[in-house]
């Protein structure tokens, strides 16, 4: 048995987010829609802090982590529903305290940092004074470990970090960066990396270039290419044991992956909305849209897919609560949604932005952050292709080969193997049929 019910005190907080979104987080998106994740100037501080406390009034504020680190200790169904009313705007995770790269950051150091780490880098993320970046991606080795070429070595005191990382989100915003290097080249594939925690302004880091993401403007979050050239940092950098890199990426990315789905189920339903509005106001040809056959199948597909993806989510996310951790099942059903994320947002917003006509791909409505949204989806957090073959090889480690040469529901076997359970049966069917 499985439910996704949350309590009436929850459902009316979600409620109450969904009215302060609207009023109080879409006006940001359209006045300042790029500095979210950057700390605001003092005038833009006036607008936001303000918001940030009245979402600590409610209880609301980085609830992925527990109440000695300020947050709700919610679990993945209540992310869930909170990340699906947040995604359609940028500014919402800032202001509830849940903007990536700093969750993920967040949990990993609250999981495995020490008491200083946690003064010095984790109690300042959390209150939002400050943003971090996660540096993992390489130029040749992809999101892969197993091929990154950044080395960290140990002189002494200091670990000595060399290298390039593509993909640093936020890196010139950040005022401390999570470094994923190879310490171990000899061990084995998967105890090679550990992760170091090191202040933006350490000497020997340079940004290449300041990549941004596709369509953006200059001002947009960057995701830099960094250059490490002797990068020295003191031993206590170190995040968790030497060669436990690989186990804590996973840590961050799992619950992650849970929730970039959800923002898809919510950037989807944004973009459904706008297209069912669509379809009962416009008129061709003296009929409304919505009279239109294709136009109908076009608005029942994005309902049912949406509906079923939300649903697959929540049920992931429900696993997860119900203490199942990330075991091969829970590990399966994430890469299933990491592969549907893709897919909904670009299948949902294609059909409304096509619903739109001209309008839909003008810059007088918001589709184009959506529609570069939806590609997105199939490389964060490693590419479409690695989660099909993860869920297959796990989904298929469940059944088992035919035992003979032919396949178990082979028709001739059954119908004899039938015959020989029921021969009395056939045998007065047939003396029945004689008389």
């Amino acid at each position: 048995m499985w439910e996704f019910y949350t309590e009436p005190e929850f459902a009316a907080r979600l409620e109450w987010m969904r009215e302060f979104v609207q009023e109080e987080v879409a006006p940001l998106e359209v006045l300042w829609p790029h500095h979210h994740h950057r700390v605001p100037p003092p005038w833009l501080k006036k607008v936001i802090d303000p918001l940030k406390d009245e979402v600590r009034r409610r209880g609301l504020w980085a609830c992925h982590l527990g109440p000695e680190l300020g947050g709700q200790g919610f679990g993945q169904v209540k992310l869930s529903l909170m990340n699906e009313i947040l995604a359609p705007y940028q500014w919402g995770p800032t202001i509830f305290g849940v903007q990536g790269p700093d969750t993920g950051n967040a949990e990993i150091i609250a999981h495995y940092g020490t008491a200083g780490q946690k003064d010095r880098y984790l109690r300042p993320l959390l209150a939002g004074e400050l943003f971090s970046a996660f540096s993992m991606t390489e130029p040749h080795g992809g999101s892969d470990p197993t091929g990154f070429r950044c080395r960290a070595v140990r002189d002494g005191d200091v670990w000595v970090i060399d290298g390039e990382k593509f993909f640093t989100s936020n890196s010139e915003q950040a005022a401390f960066l999570i470094v994923m290097a190879v310490t171990d080249p000899e061990a084995a594939p998967h105890r090679r990396m550990s992760m170091f925690l090191v202040p933006r302004d350490t000497p020997g880091i340079e940004t290449v270039r300041p990549t941004r993401y596709m369509g953006e403007p200059d001002e947009a979050i960057d995701h830099a290419l960094l250059r490490y050239t002797g990068v020295r940092v003191p031993a206590d950098a170190l995040l968790g044991e030497p060669g436990q890199g690989f186990e804590i990426a996973q840590t961050r990315l799992s619950g992650g992956r849970v929730h970039h789905a959800m923002r898809a189920v919510g950037q989807a339903q944004y973009a459904f909305e706008m297209a069912c509005e669509r379809v009962l106001s416009r008129t061709t040809r003296g009929r409304p849209l919505a009279g239109r056959q294709l136009v109908q199948q076009a608005i029942t597909d994005s309902y049912a897919q949406i509906e079923q993806f939300r649903l697959f989510v929540l049920r992931t996310a429900w696993r997860i609560d119900q203490g199942h951790g990330y075991t091969a099942e829970v590990r399966r059903d994430i890469a299933v949604a990491k592969v549907l994320s893709a897919r909904v947002a670009h299948d949902v917003v294609q059909r409304a932005m096509h619903l739109h006509g001209a309008l839909g791909v003008s810059d007088e409505m918001p589709f184009s952050t959506l529609w570069q949204l939806a590609p997105g989806y199939g490389i964060w957090d490693g590419p479409t292709e690695v989660h099909l073959s993860t869920a297959a090889r796990l989904i298929l480690r469940e059944r088992e080969p035919a035992p003979g040469e032919w396949p178990t529901q082979w028709l001739p076997a059954r119908v004899a193997a039938a015959r020989d359970k029921h021969a009395e049966a056939l045998a007065d069917q047939a003396a029945e049929t004689r008389r």
